[in-house]
């Protein structure tokens, strides 16, 4: 039998000679064509849910499950653990906080920076970002138009001559009104954000929520930055990304709050089609939807996953809400900033993925002073209750709120 790659050349070929009885097109037609079933395993299976140990453990573990999903968001609700620790865990049963904490601050093989968030991203991924860094004064001109001159040569003299800060370490700073209510009464607060964005600091340190800044070459030993990337290189790079940790993509799932990626990707894919490298995928009622994916991934059977996850809504693999449902034929809804009386669901419900259904989403807070996880709402999703997915809840909640409470 043919491999995929060679029915797809052979496929633009035959349409040439209008040989369209030919059976390597008959195999390429029955693999663009799949179910919701095979769908949903490919993208569970690329977010490496199916299998309980996919990265090791330790420090390293952590890098290998940044690096494969390209980025892991960063969040301050903390009502549970927060949500990068939270995507962590899911992926790593032996997760520790303090291994991300070592991969940032002492391995310095993580770095923090925007991604459709902020994000860890791996170091290894420094130069995709450069070019944005360099050209962070006229992409958020107005965000950092306040911060003067005096504002940030004062944080950068600071930093080079006492090594990394946080805000806190800023005592003399003239508090001014907030513009934002992201912002702060401090000018120096600002400024090292300016810094971060444009690649001059970097967050070496986290305390929490509290972040401590550094020289970015002083912190990663570099007598210079990497240099940028060529456009092109960067859009291959985020359609690679793509492919690894969703397995099967689309324009909107590729550019995910980034349109102006969408015409130099639509191109790239469109190469990628021409060569082979990519074949055009269908699943079953969603015709309109244009997707794609590598031709030995979709020709893969995948086994459903027998694990079950209690997932964060920041997770990989519910982010992207249109993605989710397209996938999973569920929409769900994000209430945290929603007035409590107009709530459906709760302040923070997490989703819970049992083999490869969403099967119910539940409503946790972290009671820390009493040590225990508090249920305030548990809702079954369609024809998802059943004694055996009650017992497989309550045991992944057990070890979750361990993982809490450690």
């Amino acid at each position: 039998m043919l491999a995929v790659g060679t029915a797809y050349q052979r496929f633009v070929c035959v349409q040439d000679l209008k040989l369209a009885e030919s059976p390597a097109i008959l195999l390429l037609h029955m693999l663009k064509k799949i179910d919701k079933n095979k769908a949903k395993n490919i993208w569970i299976h690329a977010q490496k849910l199916d299998e309980p140990n996919s990265f090791g453990k330790g420090p390293a573990a952590v890098v290998k499950a940044i690096n494969h999903l390209g980025y892991v968001q960063i969040d301050t609700i903390s009502v549970i653990e927060r949500c990068h620790h939270h995507i962590l865990y899911n992926r790593i049963p032996q997760y520790n906080r303090k291994h991300l904490h070592q991969a940032q601050t002492v391995d310095k093989s993580i770095f923090e920076y925007w991604t459709h968030a902020l994000s860890y991203v791996s170091t290894s991924d420094y130069k995709y970002f450069v070019a944005h860094m360099n050209n962070i004064n006229t992409l958020n001109g107005t965000w950092f138009s306040t911060v003067t001159t005096a504002d940030y040569k004062k944080v950068k003299q600071l930093l080079s001559k006492t090594g990394p800060i946080s805000i806190r370490d800023i005592k003399d700073d003239v508090p001014i009104e907030k513009t934002h209510d992201w912002g702060s009464v401090k000018p120096s607060k600002k400024a090292l954000q300016m810094g971060f964005y444009k690649g001059d600091f970097v967050v070496g340190e986290r305390d929490g929520m509290l972040k401590k800044y550094d020289l970015t070459d002083r912190h990663f030993g570099w007598r210079a930055k990497p240099k940028p990337v060529h456009a092109t290189e960067y859009t291959n790079y985020i359609i690679e990304r793509a492919l690894k940790s969703q397995g099967i993509i689309s324009l909107d799932s590729v550019c995910y709050l980034d349109s102006k990626q969408k015409k130099p990707v639509s191109e790239l894919i469109e190469a990628q089609l021409q060569s082979g490298e990519l074949i055009e995928v269908s699943i079953e009622g969603s015709d309109k939807i244009k997707l794609w994916g590598r031709p030995e991934t979709i020709q893969q059977n995948y086994s459903t996953s027998e694990l079950t996850h209690i997932l964060s809504p920041f997770d990989p693999l519910i982010i992207q809400r249109k993605r989710l449902n397209l996938f999973f034929d569920y929409n769900h809804i994000f209430e945290a900033y929603v007035p409590k009386i107009k709530r459906k669901y709760g302040y923070f419900t997490l989703p819970v993925l049992i083999e490869n259904k969403i099967a119910a989403i539940l409503d946790l807070k972290t009671d820390r002073q009493n040590k225990k996880i508090i249920i305030n709402n548990w809702l079954w999703l369609e024809k998802n209750k059943s004694r055996e997915n009650k017992k497989a809840i309550e045991t992944e909640l057990h070890r979750f709120e361990k993982f809490q409470l450690g």
